[in-house]
Parts: structure tokens; sequence; C-alpha cells
């Protein structure tokens, strides 16, 4: 009888071990930075007074990486939660889909500064005598550039879905709330860590542009390492931009040690695949979290908050579609939803018509349209390039895990990396061997845009399930066999996603690859995004609304016609 009751320690409470405290003491310090930074955002502002650049001593550059930092987390934060709710819909809503995704598509292809022109006066009213209105001016701009990549990869992997996991979710009577936790999130979470890296590292292409804001013949300039850089080209000063550029370097790779690579070895316990793949991510943070009970002691408090919202969104209904549709109802909906949705489109676009033809004159869209062909050129040979390769390098980095442990840190650096910064060293390499601008766009546009294609293709090429792998090498499949039958169609939806992501990109790095300044050297490219950036700068609006239109028209027209094509075809045939 006595064998049968636990031992004394078992009944002992496990105490503090040095992880715990290195844990807890990390928190603390994050709680304190915090805190101490509060103050600073809040800071008194006036816009005709406010300082149109910031100091270049290199002494600021710690704290001006700080601000940064926090603005980049904060517009990540925004971006996840506008990806779970808008792809939902999109994936969920049949006909909000019909205007959610060509929505998306259009506001993907607005540049940032688009976007700037018009919220840095909203924002700085909102909060008047307040620098919060700019530095919420700023972070809206860096949300920009991070949440349409992912809430468009989110959505694929919801339409993606395999159809025994939305069975099980049906058997189970799972509510649509614990269906989207506990079914869409993991099925999601690789290709959304992914993503979220990627548009992460992109963001950083546009840190200078959001930091320091060029609108209505204004600069406004925020604390912060993109508006140090900023500072420095005007300046010329390629000691400055060097020493930020180190400062880059030490943050990306701390940022990816800290923070991404532990993300990447977590969501590895979403793979769905019967057999375990021969190596797994590892993360050294992720596996210092695991063993301190700090992690759970903080979440602890939020598990009763949990099952009551579990509790609270049951009588929403549960995550099934009915056996029986009426057809005559569901028809006489589309009509209605189409035609309310019609009317809208139809008056915002003559209203937009409208103010063009009285500010500046419909025939501005011609120079427009022509600009954007030569925007256009550059943007498919950058997609074609980088197709060829990035796609054979993201396989094989993909699908070899020993490869993938030693090269994703680099990739991650490079792709998180903030390819204007190179801009100056660029102008300089171009004024000195005669190169235009206009050739040498491409290679400044694909430093920015070519690596959601490889992102993209890795992610892809990971998520293959190992039993499928295995299956291939004992059916003998090799070289181009290989290729065609298994590799090129695993990976095609995420190809899709990379494509388009990048495609979408390339147009929003148009407007500052197509304008680069050093010192007294004013660089211009001919095409749409130079005519949109110089627009801004000296507060055209009407110029500014017919650039972002024809760059709508492009991207959105684009989508249409080839990318939303291969998305159906990658939802119907190449689906794992």
């Amino acid at each position: 009888m006595f064998g049968m009751f636990p031992s004394r320690g078992v009944w002992r409470r496990p105490g503090l071990h040095p992880v715990d405290l290195m844990v807890f003491a990390a928190l603390l310090a994050l709680l304190f930075g915090l805190l101490r930074l509060a103050p600073a955002l809040n800071a008194p502002f006036l816009p005709k007074t406010a300082p149109s650049t910031v100091s270049t001593d290199p002494a600021n550059l710690p704290y001006y990486a700080v601000r940064s930092l926090l603005r980049m987390f904060i517009a990540l934060i925004l971006s996840v939660l506008f990806t779970f709710v808008y792809a939902t819909a999109a994936a969920r809503l049949r006909r909000a889909e019909k205007v959610l995704i060509p929505l998306l598509d259009i506001v993907q292809s607005m540049p940032v500064l688009g976007f700037l022109t018009v919220t840095v006066t909203a924002f700085i009213n909102l909060f008047p005598g307040s620098e919060l209105g700019l530095e919420c001016a700023s972070i809206f701009a860096i949300f920009t550039s991070m949440a349409w990549n992912m809430t468009f990869a989110f959505y694929h992997s919801l339409i993606a879905q395999p159809r025994d996991l939305d069975e099980a979710a049906r058997v189970m009577r799972l509510t649509k709330w614990q269906r989207f936790w506990r079914l869409d999130v993991p099925s999601g979470m690789i290709p959304l860590v992914w993503n979220g890296m990627m548009s992460f590292g992109g963001a950083w292409f546009f840190l200078a542009a959001s930091e320091s804001i060029s609108v209505l013949n204004h600069t406004y300039a925020l604390p912060g390492i993109g508006s140090y850089v900023a500072a420095a080209i005007g300046q010329g000063n390629l000691g400055e931009v060097g020493i930020a550029i180190g400062v880059m370097i030490v943050m990306v790779i701390a940022v990816n040690v800290v923070f991404w690579r532990p993300m990447v070895a977590w969501s590895e316990r979403f793979r769905a695949e019967e057999s375990a793949a021969a190596e797994r991510p590892r993360s050294v943070v992720l596996d210092l979290l695991r063993r301190s009970s700090v992690p759970g002691l903080v979440a602890r408090p939020f598990r009763p908050a949990g099952r009551l919202l579990d509790a609270a969104t049951r009588p929403f209904g549960l995550a099934e579609h009915p056996l029986q549709r009426s057809v005559t109802r569901a028809r006489t909906g589309d009509v209605f939803f189409a035609g309310a949705v019609s009317a809208v489109v139809v008056y915002g676009a003559w209203r937009a018509l409208h103010y063009v033809d009285v500010h500046a004159g419909l025939g501005a869209f011609g120079p427009a349209f022509a600009y954007g062909a030569a925007t256009f050129g550059r943007v498919a040979v950058l997609l074609i390039v980088a197709s060829v390769i990035w796609v054979p390098a993201g396989v094989w980095i993909g699908m070899n895990p020993r490869v993938s442990r030693l090269a994703q840190p680099v990739v991650q650096v490079l792709a998180s990396f903030p390819a204007n910064f190179l801009f100056p060293f660029a102008a300089a390499f171009f004024v000195a061997t005669g190169i235009s601008l206009n050739i040498g766009g491409i290679l400044l546009m694909a430093l920015g845009a070519q690596w959601y294609i490889l992102f993209n293709v890795i992610a892809g090429a990971s998520a293959i399930p190992s039993d499928l792998r295995e299956a291939t090498r004992l059916m003998g499949l090799g070289g181009k066999l290989r290729w065609q039958r298994f590799i090129l169609p695993a990976i095609f939806p995420a190809y899709v996603t990379g494509g388009i992501t990048a495609a979408g990109g390339a147009w929003n790095a148009s407007i500052v690859a197509e304008i680069v300044n050093y010192g007294h050297h004013h660089l211009v490219a001919t095409g749409l995004g130079a005519y949109i950036a110089q627009a801004a700068t000296v507060g055209d609006f009407p110029r500014v609304l017919i650039g972002v239109a024809v760059m709508s028209v492009y991207v959105v027209g684009l989508n249409r016609l080839v990318w939303r094509r291969l998305y159906r075809l990658a939802e119907t045939r190449y689906a794992l």
C-alpha cells in the first residue's frame, strides 16, 4: 500500500532556478524600458516649429534604435490583429471576399507616401500639441508596409486548408471562436510566422520615409535610426551612414536571435504530418523559455478569460455551413450586395475624377500611365530574375534542415536589413560609372522586394510533409522529373503568395528607388514612383491621387489577370 502513494518530493513545490531569474530579469528590463520611453512618445509638438531633422551624433544611435524598434513591434502587433480579422472575413464570407480581396490588392499597391500624405495631418489633428499624433502616423506607415503580405499569407492558408481538418472541426462541433484558435490559426501559423518575419524585414526598408516625413513642403523628423540615416544622407556623410549600418546589423541580428528564431522554432509544433522531420529548427532562447516557469505564471491569469470567451461566443453558432441553402435567397442577396458595392464604387470614382478634373485636369492621367509602364517594365524584369535565382535557392534551403539551420539566420539578416541604407553608396557608384537610375533602379527595387519570393519558397518547401518526401525518394524520382512532378507543384501556392507580395513590394519600393539623393547629387528615374514621390514632397494632392490611382490600376489589373488565376490554380490543383 505504501508504494501506491507519491513520494514526498512530488508534493514539494519546485523552487526558483537560474533560468527563472534570467527570464524574470529580462521581463523586468523590458517593462522598465517601456515605462522610460512612454513619456517621450507624448512630448510637446507644434507643427510649425517641429524639427525637420535629427542630430547625427553617433552617441544618439542606441536611443534612436530603441525608438525605431518600439514602432516596429507596435506595428507588428497591429498587423497580426488586422490579419486575423481581415483574412478570416475574406476566407469565410463569400460575398465579403469579392470586395475584401480586390480592396487588399488596391491598398497593397498604394505606396507608403500615399498613406502618409493623407494620414499625417489627420493624426496630428487627433492629438493636438502632442508628438503622439506624429508617432501614430509613423506607426501607421510602418503598419501599411507589413500588414498586406501577412494578410495574403494567412488568407491563402485558410482557403487551402485540408478538407479532413475542416470535417474534423464539424464533427467535434467547434464554435467559430474555437475553430479559429484551434484550427485556423495553428494551420496557418508556419506561413504566418515566415511572412511576418519577411514583412518585418520589409518594413525596415520604409523606416526612413516613416520617421522623416516630407509632406506639404514640410519635413517632420522623429527620433529614430531611419531619420538618422535620412539626415546623414542629406549631409552626404557616408561615415555616419556606415555607423548606422553597423548598428542596424547588430539590431537585426539581435531581433532575429531573440524573437524571430524562437518564433520559427515554436511554429514547428503546428506542422501537420504523420512522420516527424529529420531535424527541427532550434532556438536557445526558446529552450530557456520552455525550461522557465515564468511564462506559465504570466499566462495563468489569462486562462479564465479564455474559458469565458469560449462560453460567450457559443451563441454565435457553430463553425459549419447549412446543409441546405435557398438558391433564390442567395441570388437575391448577391444582387443587392453587388448593387450596393457598385453604387459606392461608382460614387467614389466620380468624386475622385471630379476632384482631379478641377485641380489638375483628366489629361494628367496620360503621362502617369506612361510613367507606370516604365515602372512596370522594371517590376517585370525584377520578378523574372528573382524567380530564376531564388526559387532553386529557396527549395534547397527549405528542404534541407541542416542547410536551413545555417542559412536561415543569414537570409533573415539580408532580408531584414533596410536596403535603402545602401542607396547612398549605390548612388555614388552610379555617379562614378555613369549608370542611369533607369537601369540601376531595378537593382535598388530588387534589394527590397526579392526576399518575398525567397522567404515564401523556403516556407513552402519546409512545409512539405516528410512522408511525401520519403515517398518520392522510394519511387526514385530525381532530376527534372522530381522538379516537375513534386517540388514545383508542392511549392506553387507559396510561390504565388511570394510573387504577388514581391510585385506589390516592388511597386512600393519604386517610391524610394526611383529618386535617390546623395549629398549634392539628385538622381531621378523615369517612372511612376518618382512621379508620386515628387508630388508628395510638394504637397500636390491631385497628382498624388493620380499616381496612386494609376499604380492601383496596374497592380490590381495584374493581380486579376495573372495572380488571382494562379491563386485559384494553387487552391484547386496544388493544395496539399
